[in-house]
């Protein structure tokens, strides 16, 4: 009984069907896991580069002096109707504008005002417009979901409470005189 035992052993130790089995399953996680973060970072270029494009147009059409005045809304909205790829662009998109003084320079705020997710009050957010001449600083902040929330590279970026990231644009542009 103990040598039967023992040459079943050996004859499924000698077996070689199913040898795939073991590197297919530890190398499927590892390119899975590549492919997710392909297709992430991939989905984060395409927003930022069209949140910057349309953030560009936007400030162009604004340092024309078309004779325009623009808000906080009118700008969002115009960025938001070049931005067409992103979500949910009027929810999450949050704009800051401050003067800059060349004479007397100080830095923009290194604090980043996004939309706040949370459900509570949403912070005061510097919007000045500014007279001729004068430099501005224009700051686009837009919150998004990452399309695979366990990929290495979405743990990776940067998120909030609510499991946000954030993409950040900016222009800085002087008023021209009327």
């Amino acid at each position: 009984m103990m040598r039967d035992l023992l040459s079943s052993a050996r004859a499924f130790w000698q077996r070689e069907d199913g040898t795939a089995v073991v590197p297919f399953a530890l190398w499927t996680p590892l390119f899975v896991s590549v492919i997710l973060s392909g297709v992430e970072l991939a989905v984060l270029t395409a927003r930022h580069t069209s949140l910057e494009q349309a953030l560009d147009q936007t400030v162009r059409d604004v340092r024309l002096g078309t004779g325009t005045l623009y808000t906080h809304d009118s700008l969002k909205q115009s960025i938001c109707d070049r931005a067409t790829i992103l979500p949910d662009c009027e929810g999450k998109l949050q704009l800051e504008m401050v003067e800059l003084d060349m004479r007397d320079w100080t830095d923009p705020p290194s604090e980043v005002a996004c939309v706040d997710t949370s459900g509570t009050a949403q912070p005061v957010v510097s919007f000045e417009y500014g007279r001729d001449n004068q430099l501005m600083y224009l700051r686009a902040c837009y919150l998004f979901d990452p399309i695979a929330p366990t990929s290495s590279f979405s743990e990776a970026l940067v998120k909030d409470a609510n499991g946000y990231s954030a993409i950040v644009s900016t222009a800085a542009f002087v008023h021209e005189p009327s």
